[in-house]
Formats: structure tokens, sequence, C-alpha cells
């Protein structure tokens, strides 16, 4: 049956879904019998007069419904019986599959919507609950910081809470931060490939960004002593576990020279641990070699959800407390009562490590689908982080690529992004947003016969 050959030329809306509902159709009349193998991919395309990448969806889609099996090798075949064509159905009716956002999944087994209702109800049943929605301290009241210090401490060591402050989320802790620690025109070191809403911050406060040298394990502790010795930074940012958007993650030795280095020549260091509760072995935070001279902020967005917008932020002193309590107050008033209080229930009876555990083995079963349908691609990763980061082969540019990624209805983020200095021929892909991994898999291996073709090879002009 490799000469099946469907009809799609009476067919309005995308080729992609004509030719699959063809091929349902003709499952369910018979003419494509269970175990029929179909053509090769790229002799159907030349058949049909369409693009590759038209046909490798359909397949893809035909596939995630059940249609099809495939295997790598032998081909595609029928799998039997056919849903109807009017049951046919994606995740997302625009086709399109999100590898921008850099979110955690959210797994059914992390429940996490039964999760904040039995937690919210709980609050609202509890003694003082209303006094919980009335403005709070600036820094976090001291339940929810001494939540934070217990939360923290697990990798930080025994924290006192004055030296601790909950906030609305990184993005608002880092911008106050830099209001602590810089004035306009002053230095600040960071990793050549950087998270694009520090530098946002700091662009509007009028800090100069020296990009410093990143290798395989990160941020290089010699370029780091170098920019010290010529810039005279204020500070140092830097995102030590599955950097974004590299995924390195910074060996103990290194984060022991780079604390040397900073105290050496009095710079504070602002570490961004993002996410660092997902790797059951990562190294010890930089702030557990060096507290009294880093700001570590550890948000709960990349390991439960960005909805929470709570932020842990453990300073080197008191009088730091003091006044990042001040910028956090004039910024955005407080963090969130509501989900600080429910983040701290959760810290208090465990469950905010269930959930992160769920995450964390998301991510790996999503790893495992990335190792499969992007094999043999220039792609660092970790095994249990939501992004990666890929280097586009040769026969690519990165605006290119991306401008031909939308018109297939992908997403993704391209390294000018990160970039303080020349960018890189990459791009930045998520992992979380994708709804499940077939979705998942569905994305990826579109961008995976995307990558594999010349730009010239691959039109939508018709």
């Amino acid at each position: 049956m490799e000469t099946w050959s469907p009809t799609i030329s009476g067919d309005t809306g995308p080729k992609y879904r004509a030719i699959v509902k063809a091929l349902a159709e003709d499952i369910r009349t018979g003419r494509l019998p269970p175990g029929a193998r179909l053509p090769p991919q790229r002799s159907l395309a030349k058949q049909l007069n369409v693009d590759l990448t038209t046909v490798t969806r359909a397949f893809n889609e035909a596939r995630r419904t059940g249609l099809i099996d495939a295997t790598t090798g032998r081909g595609s075949f029928v799998r039997g019986h056919a849903p109807n064509p009017t049951e046919i159905r994606r995740p997302d009716p625009s086709g399109s599959v999100d590898f921008s956002m850099n979110m955690p999944p959210q797994p059914i087994v992390a429940r996490l919507a039964e999760r904040m209702e039995t937690g919210l109800s709980r609050l609202a049943g509890s003694p003082g609950f209303l006094d919980r929605m009335q403005y709070q301290d600036s820094a976090g009241n001291m339940a929810d910081r001494a939540a934070a210090a217990q939360w923290l401490g697990r990798r930080l060591g025994p924290l006192p809470v004055h030296r601790v402050l909950v906030g609305g989320g990184a993005q608002v802790v880092l911008a106050a931060v830099l209001a602590v620690i810089f004035k306009p025109g002053d230095a600040l070191c960071v990793p050549a490939l950087t998270y694009p809403g520090l530098r946002m911050a700091a662009e509007r406060r009028g800090i100069r960004l020296v990009p410093v040298a990143c290798d395989e394990d990160g941020l290089d502790p010699e370029a780091f002593l170098e920019s010290c010795k010529a810039d005279r930074p204020r500070a140092l940012y830097v995102v030590p576990t599955l950097d974004n958007p590299t995924t390195a993650t910074l060996p103990m030795a290194r984060r022991e020279q780079i604390a040397g280095v900073a105290r050496s020549h009095g710079v504070a260091i602002i570490e961004d641990d993002a996410y660092g509760a997902l790797p059951p072995d990562a190294p010890a935070p930089i702030a557990s070699l060096a507290g009294d001279i880093t700001w570590h902020v550890a948000t709960l967005s990349k390991c439960v959800s960005p909805g929470l917008r709570i932020a842990y932020v453990a300073v080197p002193g008191t009088n730091e407390a003091v006044r990042l309590a001040a910028e956090l107050r004039a910024i955005n008033m407080m963090a969130s009562p509501l989900t600080a209080a429910l983040a701290s229930r959760w810290i208090a009876d465990g469950e905010l490590d269930v959930i992160v555990a769920a995450i964390r083995q998301e991510n790996g079963l999503r790893q495992a689908v990335v190792r499969e349908t992007l094999q043999g691609l220039d792609v660092r990763a970790h095994p249990y982080g939501h992004h990666l980061w890929l280097r586009l082969p040769e026969l690519w540019r990165r605006g290119e690529f991306g401008a031909h990624a939308r018109q297939l209805g992908l997403s993704v983020v391209v390294s000018d992004a990160f970039s303080v200095g020349p960018a890189p021929e990459a791009i930045r892909i998520s992992l979380g947003a994708a709804s499940d991994a077939e979705t998942l898999r569905y994305g990826l291996s579109l961008l995976a016969t995307l990558l594999a073709h010349p730009p010239g090879a691959i039109t939508t002009v018709v």
C-alpha cells in the first residue's frame, strides 16, 4: 500500500489536516487495512506537491490520534480501527505549540488545582484568616518569613528569619535588589547569555552590563576575575543551577572560585536560584559559601507554578533586609498574602515537596522525549530541567529559523533575547507549556524536520 495517495484538493483549511482527514477516512472505509504500510513522507510530499514539513506534521498528528504507528527505520503503518474524522482532536485547536514560555509543566499527579482548592479552603477556615487579608509588612509577615527560612535552609543551612524576605515573584525581587545595590552607570557582571528579565530591570536603572565569558560548565571564574580588575563591578549576577538559557550547572569547585573572586574584590553576588530545587543532586548554593555577600533569590515560579508569584530572598544582613523591604514596598507594596500563606502551609505539611517531586519526574519524562526526537542535534539539557539550549545547524540562521517555526505554529526564543553582545546561532526551547508528552513530541518532531532541511527547501509560497 506504499502507493496510497490521499485526495485533498477539494478540502479547505491547512493541508496537513486534510491529509489526516483523508487517512482517517480511508482507514474507516477499509481502503487502508490494519498493518498497511504508508508511503515514505518525502515521496508523499512530492506526489501531493506540498512541503515535506506538511506531510511530517500530518503523520505526527496521525500518530498522536492513534491512526498510525511509526518506527525509525521501518516506516509508518496503519494501526487498525480509526476514529471518525470528526472526532480527531488537537490539544490546541490552532495547532500551535508554545516553546517560548519557560514554566514548569503541570502533571496530573501533582494535583495542583486540588491542592490549591483544599489549601485555600483550610486557610479560609483557620483562625486569623481575615488578618491575612489585610496589608502585610513589605518583607512578608513573620510566619511566612519563617516558612521561607525553613524552605531555604534546606540548601543554605540555618537562616535567621530577619535575613529572609518574601517577595511577589523573582522579577520584583531582582528589581528591588538592583535598586539597593546600584546607582546609574555602575557595572554589573552577567553571563554573556543571561536572563532577559534581569537585563530589562538593569537597563531601566541605567546599570552597565558587563558580559562574562562562559563555557560548558557555566560562568568562567578566570573571566570573572579579569572583569573585576578591568570594570570594577558592584555585583555579579548568576544562575548557578540549570542556567537560563544554557542549562549549565556550575560545579562546586567553580562556585567556590567565584565566591573567592567576589570576596577579594568587594563584589556582591546576586544568585538567582530559580531552578535549584529541581535536581536532587544540585551543588550547594553560593550563598551557603558566602552568605555575607550574596543575595540569594529562590522563586516558586520555576519549581511549582508562576501563578503563585512568590519568591524568597536571603540577604547578607539586617541592614540589607531593611533597605530591600523599603524597595519592595515602593515597587509593589507586598507579596500576595493569600498565595504567601498557601505556600507557607504547603512547606509546613510537606505538600510543596510532593509538588516539586512530581514536576521533577515530569521533566525527566519530557527530557526523554527530547532525546528521542532531537537525536543527533547540538542540544544542551539537564535531566530534570524544563528548557534546553539548541545550537542551530550551519544551514540555518536564528532569525530565519524563528520565522519558519512561527509559520508552523511553533514559538521558540532566539538567542538575541539573552545575549549581552554578539548573539550565537541558537534557540531556547521550553518544555513546560506543552499540555502533555504527545503534544511535546508533535512540536519537537516538527522542529527536528525543519532543522534537517535548508531554508530554501521550506516555503509557504503557493
